[in-house]
């Protein structure tokens, strides 16, 4: 995990403000695209390598604690 370092973000700079990996150019639906599509972890790393396993690691959590939230709510 990052901390309290966040692993994605939004800036209207960069790419339109498409959330992606801090400190990249590399959208989310990057990775959600090539684990959808039956691709690895390790295939979208290779293929991604200024983004680090822990980046992804930490996004994925906040993508499961906001679907939890979600569903709370529904």
């Amino acid at each position: 995990m990052l901390g309290d370092s966040p692993a994605v973000h939004s800036d209207p700079e960069i790419l339109g403000g498409v959330p992606v990996f801090v400190g990249t150019r590399v959208p989310v639906q990057n990775l959600i695209d090539y684990l959808s599509g039956g691709d690895s972890l390790e295939d979208f790393l290779r293929s991604f390598p200024t983004v680090r396993r822990e980046q992804v690691v930490a996004a994925l959590e906040q993508a499961g604690e906001a679907l939890k939230n979600i569903a709370r709510a529904a």
